[in-house]
């Protein structure tokens, strides 16, 4: 009465339960259905129901347990039509009423979904330090480019701090998207509006429907800090009624399609035609660009900061449009 509850309590998992003879012959298979027990028949061995690869490695485990008298636990992997499942195999010794060793009995717990799991988990690791690796190596160029340009180290400390909190959030944008990439909108605001003492009014910007990749993200929202950052300081976000106008269209290239993203100042102070060193132009016509795999111009116009960067198409991708009412 208590092995039928047993067993009747195991039939609402997925455990299979089994018992072979001393010649590791199946003598009976309970709740067997969709597990590679499912053809298990009196009489019947591993060889029989098996690829011969998993029967020879299932009759081995079996044998050491009838030798060493003691449980042994193991993974198998079966391929079941066009599927691969995993199985948590735990043997023991069976034994009749005098004590005497009179075969193996055993269960199969399906584990298919947890070895997902873990694949899954593995393979987000690995992308997580391969992303780490990345940004680190970002920041490395950061600093060194920072301290090359900056005259003392509170002046160092400044800029860092602000290139680094560039980073920061960017990097909260990307997240957020399920590490999709930011989109070109979020940038802008998150970027430039801070740094304008009217926020977005001061800013000239029809938005895209454009998703740019992680690493796009990051550089792309590097540039438009440093441009914020010089605009605000000496530029047209630095007077009253000055603007900053950021247009971003998709164009043709030579062998492409690119996203051209354009920054220009106007009603700013006259630019002078001496560029600053201090300013980020190794950031915005040298890392920048060379990270996305696209070109950039930085032009000293009188009447304001011009630079156009170019996007190629692997680093970006086009937003759905909204469907229609």
């Amino acid at each position: 009465m208590l092995a039928e509850k047993i067993l009747r309590a195991v039939g609402n998992t997925e455990m299979s339960v089994f018992a072979q003879d001393l010649e590791l012959r199946y003598s009976w298979v309970a709740n067997s259905r969709n597990s590679w027990l499912c053809n298990a028949g009196d009489g019947m061995c591993d060889a029989d129901i098996l690829p011969q690869t998993a029967a020879e490695r299932a009759s081995e485990m079996k044998r050491q347990v009838l030798l060493k008298q003691q449980p042994l636990r193991y993974e198998m992997s079966v391929a079941q039509g066009s599927q691969l499942r995993w199985y948590d195999i735990c043997l023991d010794v069976d034994r009749d009423e005098t004590g005497e060793a009179c075969g193996i009995i055993g269960t199969s717990f399906d584990i298919t979904d947890q070895k997902r799991r873990e694949e899954t988990l593995k393979t987000l690791l690995r992308e997580l330090s391969h992303r780490s690796k990345n940004l680190l190596a970002i920041i490395q160029s950061l600093a060194s480019q920072t301290a090359r340009h900056s005259l003392t180290v509170p002046e160092f400390l400044v800029r860092f701090r602000g290139r680094i909190q560039s980073l920061s959030s960017s990097q909260d944008i990307v997240t957020d998207a399920d590490w999709r990439g930011a989109d070109l909108e979020s940038l802008v605001t998150t970027q430039v509006e801070r740094y304008a003492p009217d926020g977005m009014d001061q800013i000239d910007f029809r938005p895209i429907g454009v998703y740019l990749s992680p690493t796009a993200s990051l550089h792309v929202g590097l540039a438009l800090h440093e441009l914020a950052v010089n605009a605000a300081s000496y530029g047209s976000l630095s007077v009253p009624g000055g603007k900053v106008v950021i247009d971003a269209a998709f164009q043709r290239g030579e062998s492409e399609n690119v996203l051209v993203i354009d920054w220009r100042e106007i009603n700013g102070p006259r630019v002078r035609a001496e560029r600053d060193a201090r300013f980020g132009t190794s950031t915005l016509e040298r890392i920048v660009p060379n990270a996305v795999g696209g070109e950039a111009h930085l032009e000293y116009r009188p009447e304001g900061i011009r630079y156009t960067l170019t996007v190629p198409e692997a680093q970006y991708e086009v937003m759905p449009r909204p469907a229609e009412a």
